[in-house]
C-alpha cells in the first residue's frame, strides 16, 4: 500500500476531523479521544450528510443531519439504521497521519 502523508496528528483536534480530497470525493479523517485515526467517505449513507461535521464519541460519528450513528472502524450504520460509508485505511506513523487513497473498502 502506498501511504500519503496528510498532517501531524496534533493538527486534527481530539474528537475532530480533517477533510482530504479523494479521487471519488471527500474523505473525512477522524481522531478519537485515544488518538486513533479512521477515514471514511465524507457522506452519510442515509442522505449524504457531511460526516466530518458530526459529533465523535467512542469509535462512532453521528451524522449532523439526522443523527445516524456510523461506526468509524467499519463505516457501518448502527442498527436500526442500515447503510455504509466506504472506509479507507488510515494510520499514525511517527506522529504523522497517513492515508492510503486506493484503499476504499465497501461494507459487507
Amino acid at each position: 500500500m502506498n501511504w500519503l502523508d496528510i498532517c501531524a496528528l496534533e493538527e486534527i483536534n481530539v474528537l475532530g476531523s480533517r477533510i482530504v480530497a479523494g479521487p471519488k470525493g471527500d474523505i473525512a479523517i477522524f481522531r478519537t479521544s485515544n488518538d486513533e485515526v479512521f477515514a471514511l467517505d465524507d457522506r452519510c449513507p442515509h442522505k449524504g450528510g457531511p460526516l466530518s461535521q458530526g459529533l465523535i464519541f467512542g469509535k462512532r460519528v453521528a451524522c449532523p443531519l439526522h443523527n445516524w450513528q456510523i461506526e468509524l472502524d467499519s463505516g457501518e450504520a448502527v442498527a436500526p439504521d442500515v447503510g455504509c460509508a466506504h472506509r479507507h485505511h488510515a494510520r499514525v506513523e511517527n506522529g504523522r497521519v497517513q492515508l492510503a487513497l486506493n484503499s476504499a473498502e465497501k461494507c459487507a
